[in-house]
């Protein structure tokens, strides 16, 4: 028998301790249904739950971001949609002016509609928007810088103009090592396309990059070689959880003076028979620009829907991931 030391009190106040403890830690993983409500539960699973908390989070934004794009898109196309019927009315109206058995009182009451028209076109450009912001009067599209000392392919004789229909902000070159033919590549190096040209006018028409360059009787085969340089004018969504998971998107000017190309004298003009039939296909060529603009943005859209997709799935599984750390398990945790 011992006196000084109660050996046995000691041992079932230890017993009593550990078990309190162990009730306590139950209550608290029972009550938040968290099996780690401190670093000390287990800190290596607590480091990657919060990593993978921050990707779900992300994850769920990016979510709400590309929803939000595609609303920007549904706009900007809704406004192209009234262009498209306003343009083919304008060509009715073209059609109906090279008619001689008009008179000229005839033909000045159809083109008083087609300046109508035409006005409705700008007014549609200047004030269709999404959250302030100006979708299709050129501000979210890309433009070739016009100073000939940068974009170089512009100091070359015979070359007249050189325009982006939605290229990325970027340098472009230029080269030519087969004659006949010329070579773009993007500032990367990661992207190129070889065109053919010859002597004389034509457009050299870099479709992969949006790029188109004109030349005129005094150009020279194969001596457009040279820099392009298209300015940032796009709008970046966000659209993944983590950093250059991104999407950009151009939309070209459409107004009558931008790619429409209505704008100036005699565009849209039926005083004449001549007139009215040239004024035809000056807006068949504009209707042909909206088509290929509302396409592009019909082509976001259903990107844009397959990213939403995308980022819920990987969502859902990162979470039923994130679950099985942090989440207590009931059966076990009495």
């Amino acid at each position: 028998m011992r006196i000084n030391h109660n050996i046995a009190a000691l041992n079932t106040y230890r017993q009593f301790n550990n078990a309190n403890n162990a009730q306590s830690k139950a209550m608290e993983k029972l009550s938040s249904g968290l099996r780690i409500n401190s670093a000390a539960d287990d800190a290596a699973g607590l480091a990657i739950s919060e990593k993978m908390r921050g990707q779900i989070r992300g994850l769920d934004m990016a979510s709400k971001n590309a929803q939000d794009a595609t609303s920007m898109i549904q706009t900007a196309e809704g406004g192209l949609n009234e262009t498209h019927d306003i343009l083919q009315r304008m060509r009715e109206l073209a059609v109906q002016g090279g008619n001689d058995t008009n008179v000229t009182q005839d033909r000045d009451a159809i083109q008083e509609e087609l300046n109508e028209l035409k006005k409705e076109i700008d007014r549609i450009g200047d004030t269709t928007e999404f959250n302030k912001q100006t979708l299709l009067n050129g501000g979210l599209g890309g433009s070739v810088d016009q100073d000939a000392t940068t974009t170089t392919v512009l100091a070359v004789t015979g070359v007249a103009s050189a325009l982006t229909n939605g290229a990325a902000a970027d340098t472009y070159k230029i080269t030519t090592s087969t004659a006949g033919e010329l070579t773009m590549t993007n500032g990367a190096g990661t992207k190129t396309q070889t065109i053919s040209n010859a002597d004389g006018a034509q457009e050299l028409n870099f479709s992969d990059f949006g790029i188109n360059i004109k030349t005129n009787a005094g150009y020279t085969a194969d001596d457009a070689v040279g820099n392009v340089v298209v300015s940032s004018g796009s709008v970046t969504f966000q659209i993944g959880a983590n950093e250059d998971q991104n999407l950009s998107l151009n939309i070209r000017n459409m107004k009558t003076d931008g790619v429409l190309d209505l704008a100036a004298a005699g565009k849209v003009d039926v005083s004449t028979h001549d007139k009215a039939k040239a004024s035809i296909t000056n807006i068949e060529k504009a209707i042909t620009e909206v088509s290929k603009e509302r396409s592009k943005l019909g082509a976001y859209q259903n990107r844009l829907d397959h990213t939403i997709n995308n980022l819920g799935t990987t969502s859902e599984n990162l979470t039923a991931a994130e679950s099985r750390i942090r989440d207590v398990d009931y059966a076990l945790a009495a």
